[in-house]
């Protein structure tokens, strides 16, 4: 036991044991809309001959990057996240028998491929139940069946074309998949909430439009993006605090941030909030 009088809950938005816990005791929280979806890889020379055009490969470029979104007109929204130049598709499981995908980029960033998540927004409207955890469980039920899909930890994987046709992949074309353990080519439509599958399969020609090739044909989709950020948020007054008194809920796993920089912003937002009390 440590006592303390104010606790900074900093979890981290994967904490799903932590966060159970702090429910059955009582801690206030409540859903809140995310997204989810696949990894897309493409070569990355593809890419830097897209943006920079005659002047791709110069020794003074780095290798170049992207950011895109899209508004559809059923009212969900796709956008690339955590786009990772020169990087790989990892595994990112925090559960038993469960698939999950993300990915990086080592400090040179000179792999082959370049690979970011393709999401799509989802809102506790989307989870099937009114239950303040439910995103967890829609989280869950997303990963089991990317797992079952891919045959256990290889993850399920598609190129564009056959996505956008509707047809299981049987092969790779120019762009090889960097997901270890491996990957089962299949269709991801068979893993995917029809809502989620569907507004992908709109997005895609439209970021193609925005960046040439984005929907090139042997473009690579692996399943499944989960953990863009918390489907839960801690709720909190505008002390910061709980209605645990001395509980200061925190950063993405609290749901108050949004990848690593706004995350800590509102660390540095709640240690201000602390030195009130002692001030």
């Amino acid at each position: 036991r440590l006592p303390a009088r104010q606790l900074i809950l900093a979890l981290g938005h994967s904490a799903r044991d932590t966060v159970e816990m702090l429910y059955d005791r009582g801690l206030s929280m409540e859903a809140k809309p995310f997204a989810v979806g696949v990894r897309i890889e493409h070569l990355q020379s593809h890419i830097d001959a897209v943006q920079y055009k005659e002047y791709a490969g110069h020794p003074a470029l780095p290798v170049s990057t992207y950011k895109l979104s899209c508004h559809l007109p059923g009212g969900r929204s796709v956008f690339s996240f955590c786009v990772c130049p020169g990087g790989e598709v990892v595994a990112a499981a925090s559960e038993r028998e469960r698939t999950v995908t993300n990915g990086m980029s080592e400090y040179a960033r000179d792999g082959e491929n370049i690979n970011g998540g393709l999401l799509v927004n989802v809102t506790p409207e989307d989870f099937g139940s009114g239950h303040p955890l439910a995103g967890i469980a829609f989280q869950r039920r997303l990963e089991g069946a990317a797992y079952r899909l891919g045959g256990g930890y290889t993850a399920p994987c598609q190129r564009v074309e056959d996505f956008l046709a509707g047809r299981p992949s049987e092969a790779a074309g120019r762009v090889k998949p960097t997901y270890r353990p491996g990957v089962v080519y299949t269709d991801l439509h068979r893993c995917l909430p029809p809502f989620v599958s569907e507004t992908l399969a709109l997005a895609l020609p439209e970021l193609g439009r925005r960046l040439r090739g984005y929907d090139d044909p042997d473009a690579l989709l692996t399943g499944v993006d989960t953990r863009s950020s918390s489907p839960v948020r801690l709720v909190r007054d505008e002390h910061y605090e709980a209605n645990i008194r001395g509980v200061y809920p925190c950063g993405e796993g609290a749901g108050y941030a949004g990848g690593i920089l706004s995350a800590a912003a509102d660390g540095m937002r709640c240690a201000e909030k602390i030195l009130e009390v002692y001030r």
